[in-house]
């Protein structure tokens, strides 16, 4: 676990704004982590938070969901199966470019004399804006302001504004608005960015060395400019346009000007002291995997016509609805929290909006729309971080997630076949649908992907008691993955019958291609279940539908009797001599990974050790058997929840900022409440802090997604299995209270956890039937105050060494504990020894 304190922020330059991220002076030191701090998104289109000057910058950065490259895996030594066609989130041209040149010196936060600075993002309005004073060479003042919105309404739109006020005397000022192709590497002064050469980092993207973005087409009217793109490879079109209107009693001059990768509309104004000069530009990005550049220019052209008919205001307005709307159900209040803790709490769920809003049946990216890390895929964080949230908040953002999945069963058929299974197997990293990971050992092994998207669509089918989209959308998935798992397992009788998963990767990617792994048997017991239950609740509720679709799917009764039969003989690995459940067949067989002993220098692992040497030992990249004991909360007993979190939390590095959230849930649960904080903590600063050192790369939409998670699953102890909606709260010793809504079916409903109470109150719809510590209670459209005699069990925090180093497993071997190579380096770095 990262440690951090309570407050990680340098509160002189990020002041504590319980509504806004607000920076009050730049810096170079820190760009790649701002740029992502403060940009701006709605989950197709995406502008990281570079000046509107173009420099400095770390990244520049415009990314449309889904718009990606493709190219070919060369694997060092081939083999039948293996992922072929790479792909990757294609930098887009950036129309963020408004240049500012007073007496022909440029504007240039990193040497210019700046007299005054603020740059912020209020997550109610969603605009990106900036101010500052600038005292130039020639000692003359001015003020300038701008700002940047990608539409939450209008999923291809976005718009920017300039506005300069000569404060002390007069000048010629050149504002270049530019819409330019950066994918080739360069900025336009021909500068390689910061992020150019970074290692071997895997989380980071793919770096073409050949041309990505086909010059197609460009055109420019005397308002208006639009370029025209095709990608190399994988053949998709791109149209991207401008348009600008000036505002200013001061003396101007335009131009405009297209050619391959470029589009200039330059003004030149001879500003006088006191009188500003606005400019606004609306920007209109349209993609497709094929249309025409042609259509696409008249797709640029329509969205453009709007905001000139209609006005920027509109959008601003239309804007703030969104987002008010959006705040109803989503927001989080928590009282009596320390400094930072709210501010941080809504920037973490303000980029959930920015990564899912308008994804619009796309998925979810790793990075959302506002990074190149993990390549702009799409993993299995989005169902089992993202979409729980969203579901509980903006259930029909959750369905077009969900969709999806349901829209790329092909290509999971596909991929089973492949793999020489039955049903769908859905890919662990991808864009298109298709397996895109080179690794298969951490990649495609990962086949709990398949139980990750079942649970994330039974949860909203729980929740939103939505029977349409189950059986009609969401039963095929349902069913092609239960036939994958029936076929992939197998049948042991040995004093028994037990049926086994082997050859699988957990989500723990140190440990890779085990047998019977916890994780994966215990979610798949629950994709086979929930599989048949759905089919036999059809067979009763929509008959017709449920022949139509047995007939579709050939599907017989029996097939599904036998998915119940493989359920109820899953073995689930328990040991008897520390009474835990071992990560798989042979993990408790390896020695332990000394994490307490391991130097900082050598964190993450991944980056310095060899994979087989990290294979070797008992070490965890993240949770586990505890997000299992998580997301299958009902099927273990607290006892047992206790004895594996306590074994595997000192094991686990954290390596993956997915760990966090449900490390930090589980020790709520259990009562290592302080450790519960500190996981907490380590999440909600994943970004704002860079905990994990490449905040550069994007946004950690997994980590913002499970700080929801952190708040209602673990503090206020909310659970929606297979029993009724249930509460056992953990509120934080030093916080007095915790605020939330919550959708279920059509209820809205508030829950407000208290030192010594739970309130619950429906806001609208109907009444609901609530569990708090094992009692029932009705609530109604009157608040019904529920009593709380504690805050749930307290327990000291695991800091020391793992409590089983030395002990003797069951065959009487010794368990040690060490850290590779450590011998090895103390020997060569300790110095000879001096009188």
């Amino acid at each position: 676990m990262t440690r951090i304190g309570v407050d990680p922020m340098d509160r002189w330059r990020f002041p504590d704004d319980p509504w806004a991220i607000v920076e009050t002076a730049p810096s170079t030191s820190d760009l790649g982590t701002t740029e992502t701090l403060f940009s701006v998104g709605n989950g197709y289109l995406g502008m990281r938070g570079n000046p509107s000057e173009g420099r400095d910058s770390f990244s520049h950065g415009t990314y449309i969901n889904g718009f990606h490259e493709i190219w070919d895996i060369h694997h060092a030594e081939n083999a039948y199966g293996f992922a072929r066609t790479g792909q990757t989130i294609v930098n887009v041209p950036d129309a963020k470019l408004m240049k500012l040149y007073v007496d022909d010196e440029p504007l240039l936060l990193s040497v210019n004399e700046i007299q005054s600075y603020k740059r912020w993002i209020d997550f109610r309005e969603g605009v990106l804006r900036r101010e500052l004073v600038w005292r130039t060479p020639a000692g003359k003042l001015l003020r300038v302001a701008t700002s940047r919105m990608v539409s939450f309404t209008h999923r291809h739109m976005a718009l920017i504004s300039i506005e300069v006020t000569m404060l002390e005397g007069d000048a010629p000022i050149v504002v270049s608005s530019q819409i330019l192709n950066r994918q080739d590497g360069m900025d336009e002064y021909h500068v390689r960015p910061d992020d150019a050469e970074k290692g071997d980092d895997p989380r980071q993207a793919r770096k073409f060395t050949d041309k990505v973005l086909i010059p197609q087409k460009d055109w420019h009217s005397d308002k208006r400019m639009i370029l025209g793109f095709r990608t190399a490879r994988s053949g998709m079109t791109l149209a991207v346009g401008a348009d600008h209107e000036i505002t200013t009693d001061n003396e101007y001059v335009s131009l405009i000007d297209t050619e391959p990768g470029i589009g200039k509309r330059v003004y030149r104004i001879e500003a006088t002291q006191g009188r500003p000069i606005h400019i606004d530009k609306a920007v209109a990005y349209h993609t497709s995997r094929g249309v025409p550049v042609h259509e696409l220019f008249d797709r640029v052209r329509r969205s453009l016509d709007r905001v000139r008919e209609q006005g920027h205001g509109v959008y601003y307005d239309e804007q703030r609805a969104w987002l008010s709307d959006y705040w109803a159900t989503a927001d989080v209040e928590v009282e009596g929290a320390p400094t930072g803790i709210q501010q941080a709490v809504r920037w973490n769920l303000f980029q959930i909006a920015q990564a899912s809003a308008r994804a619009d049946q796309l998925g979810i990216p790793a990075k959302g729309v506002t990074g190149s890390g993990y390549e702009g895929h799409y993993f299995w964080d989005t169902e089992v971080y993202v979409i729980p949230m969203l579901t509980y908040t903006h259930p029909r953002i959750a369905e077009n997630a969900l969709r999806f999945r349901v829209n790329t069963l092909p290509q999971a058929r596909r991929r089973a076949e492949e793999l020489s299974e039955r049903g769908a197997l859905f890919p662990w990293r991808t864009i298109t649908g298709e397996e895109a990971s080179a690794y298969y050992a951490a990649g495609t092994a990962q086949y709990h992907i398949n139980a990750d998207i079942v649970h994330a669509i039974m949860n909203h089918a729980r929740a939103t008691g939505d029977k349409t989209f189950l059986f009609r959308d969401a039963a095929p998935v349902l069913v092609e993955t239960a036939r994958m798992w029936a076929d992939l397992g197998f049948w042991r009788i040995n004093g028994g019958r037990e049926f086994h998963i082997h050859g699988v990767t957990g989500p723990d990617e140190y440990t890779t291609v085990v047998n019977n792994n916890l994780y994966t048997n215990v979610m798949a017991r629950a994709n086979l279940i929930d599989a048949a239950g759905v089919m036999r609740r059809m067979r009763d509720e929509d008959p017709l539908w449920y022949e139509h679709l047995c007939s579709e799917l050939d599907l017989s009764e029996d097939e599904v009797g036998g998915w119940e039969e493989c359920a109820a003989g899953m073995v689930i690995p328990f040991d008897d001599t520390f009474g835990i459940h071992p990560q798989d067949d042979q993990f408790l067989s390896r020695e332990l990974w000394d994490l307490k002993n391991t130097p900082d220098d050598k964190r993450p692992l991944l980056l310095h050790y060899h994979p087989l040497v990290i294979y070797r030992f008992q070490v965890l990249k993240q949770a586990d058997v505890v997000l299992a004991l998580f997301l299958q909360g009902d099927q273990f007993t607290q006892a047992v929840k206790l004895a594996d979190f306590e074994y595997y939390d000192p094991i686990t590095t954290g390596d993956s900022s997915l760990s966090a959230v449900v490390q930090s849930v589980m020790a709520a649960e259990v009562g290592h409440q302080e450790m519960a904080m500190d996981y907490f903590l380590d999440a909600l600063f994943c970004d704002l802090a860079d905990t994990h050192h490449n905040a550069s790369d994007g946004v950690h939409v997994a980590s913002t997604g499970g700080v929801w998670g952190c708040l209602v699953h673990g503090f206020v102890g909310m659970r929606n299995d297979r029993e009724n909606l249930r509460f056992d709260p953990r509120l934080p010793a030093q916080w007095t209270s915790i605020k939330h809504h919550m959708l279920i079916g059509d209820s809205h409903m508030l829950v407000y956890l208290e030192r010594d109470t739970i309130t619950f109150q429906i806001l609208s719809g109907h009444d609901r039937d609530v569990t708090v510590r094992g009692e029932l209670y009705h609530i109604g459209a009157e608040p019904v105050r529920v009593p709380l005699s504690d805050q749930g069990p307290l327990r000291p925090s695991l800091r020391a060494t793992h409590p089983i180093s030395g002990l003797r497993r069951a065959d009487g071997s010794l368990i040690t504990a060490e850290v590779p190579g450590s011998i090895a380096e103390t020997i060569v770095s300790s110095p000879i020894p001096r009188d």
